[in-house]
């Protein structure tokens, strides 16, 4: 009960890992905001930790269109007082065009990066006043090994997630919230097996120390680390969860 009497919000939690945050913070006594864009999803999420005796919250939430992210704050606001813990892992992933930089149609490179760069930017606009009226908090910006690849216009916005990471942290961490990324491996969720070719799965398995895929699992622990106390005076970091996939000196 690591969360008891927190407030966490998580966008792009109807789904795959983000659900997996959503669920394990509220095992951990904390109320969730499921902030997601499908309303299905993201209702049954919420509506499903409540069943189960946490307490949680649905807010429709389009990332990218800063209206909306106010809105998420104001929601919060009015629901819970403020809010605790962010966790910025709403992203298009599992069905992302796959395009190479030369050819992809801009309007569609516009809108991607919208939600893959800038969402995790207005989503803390609209919650870290709140935090920090609340004595501040914990952040975690969900990135990917993909930011070290080469891989396109996803890999991009993955590599500015480090840049907005480290320039939040300079500028909250006098507000006492701390902010962190995580960066998974490949990970075994409905997205990655629809994104990623058995061979191109195969063939970075067999280059890693640790060749399995990853878990949701093993990607929610090290995030749930990161947002708790034990990482008090961790800020600014971006932790690889990914079999050592990527090792850098």
């Amino acid at each position: 009960m690591r969360f008891e009497g927190k407030v966490a919000v998580v966008t792009g939690a109807g789904g795959g890992i983000g659900e997996g945050y959503a669920r394990a913070l509220a095992r951990e006594g904390a109320s969730v905001v499921v902030a997601e864009i499908a309303e299905e999803q993201g209702a049954r999420v919420a509506r499903e930790i409540e069943d189960g005796g946490g307490k949680a919250l649905f807010v429709r939430t389009d990332v990218a269109s800063e209206e909306s992210t106010r809105a998420l704050g104001q929601a919060v606001r009015e629901a819970f007082g403020g809010a605790d813990l962010l966790v910025n892992n709403a992203a298009i992933y599992g069905a992302m065009k796959l395009e190479s930089l030369l050819s992809v149609p801009m309007d569609y490179y516009d809108r991607f990066m919208a939600v893959n760069q800038t969402g995790c930017l207005l989503v803390t606009r609209a919650l870290y006043e709140s935090m920090a009226e609340r004595g501040g908090g914990a952040i975690v910006n969900q990135s990917s090994t993909a930011a070290y690849m080469g891989a396109g216009y996803y890999g991009i916005a993955k590599l500015a997630m480090h840049a907005i990471t480290h320039s939040l942290a300079r500028e909250l961490g006098p507000r006492k919230i701390r902010v962190n990324a995580i960066a998974p491996g490949p990970t075994d969720t409905e997205a990655t097996r629809k994104i990623v070719p058995d061979g191109i799965r195969d063939g970075l398995l067999a280059s890693m120390p640790l060749s399995r895929m990853g878990r949701v699992d093993d990607i929610v622990k090290a995030c749930l680390f990161l947002l708790s106390d034990d990482a008090g005076w961790i800020t600014g970091q971006v932790l690889q969860v990914d079999g050592g996939q990527i090792m850098r000196a």
